[in-house]
């Protein structure tokens, strides 16, 4: 009877400590290979790193990135979309397992979310009308400037970061291109990665300006805290997809170069 009253005691002490603690509950990875999918967030709308072709299926280098690790994870990938302000929210509500779409690591993201190995890089560019004379080479030359960033993006916080520009907050890029385009915005800082191909297929009187110094972006894939495992699941995956060329082909296929490695390098 003692045995038996100790070993229920110890139970309901390891139950009691796992509804405590995070510890015990189930990893990430447990659940995605049960699932048999992985939940992936993205906007849908942002090429060539995301959007839906003529027949509505998914295509962009990010897209490509995330079949690739889902795969590497024995899983398929699952698809979820929606407007980028909304991403990291529901990321951690739990309605998908990482956002795969241009998320640059910075260290207040680190905060609240864990990152993969940055698997391309990037920097700040500045977007400008055709028929605008000055050519912006650094955020000062933007002060007193109205500079359209998409809302909760690492171009908000940067822009944000200097007294004197007036920060324009979009919920996406098309909101943001078209008060751009319409006069309304003087400026607007994107990816340098995704400007050439916006000039080329966006049939608007757009220009590229200057890349900005010190932006240089690391990206990577982010997930909720407390998951080891899948955390190195995700790390081992990456760093296969490196070794064996897939970053470097996906890369390729979409810019031409492969972006896989730090700008300059």
């Amino acid at each position: 009877m003692k045995i038996r009253k100790a070993i229920l005691f110890a139970t309901l002490s390891v139950s009691a400590a796992c509804a405590s603690f995070s510890a015990c509950a189930e990893d990430l990875l447990d659940a995605v290979k049960a699932r048999g999918t992985l939940m992936i967030g993205m906007e849908g709308t942002y090429p060539p790193f995301d959007y839906r072709d003529s027949q509505g299926i998914l295509q962009g280098f990010d897209v490509d990135v995330a079949r690739a690790l889902a795969a590497k994870l024995g899983v398929k990938p699952d698809f979820y979309t929606g407007e980028w302000s909304g991403l990291i929210g529901g990321l951690q509500a739990g309605k998908f397992d990482v956002v795969v779409n241009q998320v640059t690591i910075t260290q207040q993201r680190r905060q609240s979310l864990d990152f993969s190995p940055p698997y391309a890089y990037s920097a700040v560019q500045v977007l400008e009308r055709k028929d605008d004379k000055n050519e912006y080479q650094g955020l000062d030359e933007l002060k007193g400037k109205r500079v359209a960033v998409t809302l909760g993006s690492n171009f908000a916080d940067l822009a944000k970061s200097v007294p004197g520009i007036i920060v324009q907050t979009y919920p996406g890029m098309s909101e943001a291109l078209s008060d751009l385009v319409g006069g309304r915005a003087d400026a607007y800082l994107n990816d340098r990665l995704f400007v050439p191909y916006l000039i080329k297929t966006s049939n608007v009187p757009i220009r590229g300006g200057g890349l900005l110094k010190n932006t240089s972006d690391e990206i990577g894939i982010p997930f909720r805290k407390g998951n080891p495992k899948f955390s190195a699941a995700v790390n081992e995956a990456l760093t296969s997809m490196r070794n064996d060329g897939t970053l470097a082909a996906i890369s390729k296929k979409w810019f031409g170069v492969d972006v896989s490695h730090p700008v300059g390098n």
